[in-house]
């Protein structure tokens, strides 16, 4: 193989960028391909794979449906325990504790608070009441089962002083912050309030804290109801889907299969009607156009043994004119049905797109590496001819060239080196700017599509009055060690 031109990257396989510039102030490379392996076809998934995925979207579902019912049970649950809080208090406001009241309570007596006290444990902290305080308007403690908080000061809230100046009940939940809570324990508790009166008319604030733990009982309840509807709807719904999912997957299969049949007698079909042309071609017209080449020679000789020098340069003028047509289409022949790529190799047949142009006044020097073409796979080495055979026509049909060289060979010395192909001309050459990425010309979207099918590099530069270079670089098949 000769040796690269300068300025030629190293290694190809790693794609300079878009216009960067060589040494010698040589044309900039421009990059079509950059070797990229397109992206592979999904096989479809097996049954256990469909099962297994549709398992784990369901179990996905289920956790974050579970986390939202809990956050959602105890909102709910809390809500109604509130809710029967602040009516439980109602009716011991009413019922028990407004009844027992005595306005001496609020001096102090004794017996006054130790009636009340014993009403107060006898048939409210029974109730699930953990905490029972009597305040009066000043935010004084004038009772409490808890005697050390009697007596007492603590300055009532702005939602406890609305209750007292318009009368209502009030249920939250109290997360025991407040100074006045300081020997009520649990983390949590449920907190009512509403003004009670005594005979007199005095005006208390009735407080109650109840259990949180129904709470967190009711919400425990709530959720599992929730999940567990949760759960068997989802599990009968994988019962459902899986035969359905199961008789998709085998009606896809089955239609892959089928386009992958069709594709095939497509691609063989084309095959057997490209060979059937080409036969058709050679053994008819090409073979009447021989054969009449061969006769209009031999009139062109009868005419001028006759002395007719005229008439002979005209018959001969037509001979070749029947020879040059028989060689166009002998190279239609190698386009339509390149047989020599399977039959002799891709040397020869390369060396048989070459041929044609040597009667277009071209000439053509084909440096091909055999061992090194050899290590293409099957479908690289088409696209090598393919890619060949495109530049050769522009070539033929836009550069105005005097020589081309073909040179297939490897780049560098390592033993996964790509094998490059390279196709210069000393034509007229082009204009960068006409030749964008993604490639503007049908016949640039071509080559830069078959590179980038077997995952290949392909670059061109070229530049008015410097000719055209072609670079395809192509990966190789694993080699036995």
């Amino acid at each position: 193989m000769a040796a690269p031109h300068p300025g030629d990257p190293q290694p190809p396989g790693a794609p300079r960028a878009v216009g960067e510039r060589d040494h010698q102030n040589l044309p900039p490379w421009w990059t079509l391909a950059d070797g990229a392996a397109p992206a592979p076809v999904r096989p479809l998934p097996t049954r256990r794979r469909m099962l297994v995925q549709l398992g784990v979207a369901a179990l996905a579902v289920f956790l974050v449906v579970v986390v939202g019912a809990s956050f959602a049970a105890s909102r709910l649950a809390e809500r109604q325990a509130v809710t029967d809080a602040a009516h439980t208090t109602n009716l011991l406001a009413v019922a028990v504790v407004q009844p027992a009241l005595q306005d001496a309570l609020l001096t102090g007596d004794a017996a006054a608070y130790a009636a009340l006290d014993q009403v107060v444990r006898d048939r409210v902290l029974t109730n699930g009441i953990v905490r029972i305080k009597l305040w009066a308007p000043d935010g004084r403690v004038v009772y409490a089962d808890e005697e050390r908080l009697v007596g007492q000061r603590f300055a009532l809230g702005q939602e406890q002083l609305e209750t007292l100046e318009s009368p209502q009940t009030r249920a939250e939940v109290s997360e025991l912050g407040r100074s006045e809570n300081a020997f009520e324990t649990g983390g949590k508790l449920l907190e009512v309030y509403r003004p009670v009166w005594t005979p007199s008319g005095a005006e208390l604030l009735f407080e109650v804290y109840g259990d949180y733990e129904p709470v967190r009982t009711r919400a425990f309840d709530l959720w599992r109801g929730l999940a567990g509807v949760l759960a068997s709807s989802l599990l009968l719904l994988l019962v459902l889907m899986a035969p359905i999912l199961g008789r998709l997957l085998d009606r896809l299969g089955a239609a892959q299969a089928q386009r992958e049949s069709l594709l095939r007698r497509a691609v063989d079909a084309s095959a057997r009607e490209r060979r059937r042309i080409a036969a058709d071609l050679h053994d008819g017209p090409v073979q009447d156009l021989v054969a009449s080449s061969l006769a209009v020679s031999g009139a062109a000789e009868s005419a001028r043994s006759d002395g007719r020098p005229r008439l002979a340069a005209t018959i001969t003028e037509a001979a070749s004119t029947v020879r040059a047509s028989v060689a166009s289409l002998r190279s239609l022949l190698v386009d339509i049905y390149p047989e020599r790529l399977a039959d002799a190799g891709l040397a020869v047949a390369i060396a048989d797109l070459a041929r044609p142009l040597a009667g277009r006044g071209i000439a053509v020097t084909v440096d091909v590496d055999a061992a090194q073409a050899a290590r293409l796979g099957e479908v690289a080495q088409q696209v090598t001819h393919r890619v060949t055979r495109e530049c050769l026509r522009n070539v033929v049909r836009h550069a105005d060239a005097r020589h081309v060289t073909i040179r297939l060979g490897a780049d560098g010395t390592d033993p996964g080196r790509p094998v490059v192909l390279r196709v210069d001309d000393d034509g007229i050459g082009l204009d960068p700017t006409q030749l964008p990425r993604a490639g503007g010309h049908f016949g640039v979207r071509v080559l830069a599509d078959l590179a980038t099918d077997v995952g290949a590099v392909l670059r061109v530069r070229s530049a008015p009055g410097h000719g055209t270079q072609w670079l395809l670089a192509l990966p190789v098949e694993k080699e036995n060690g």
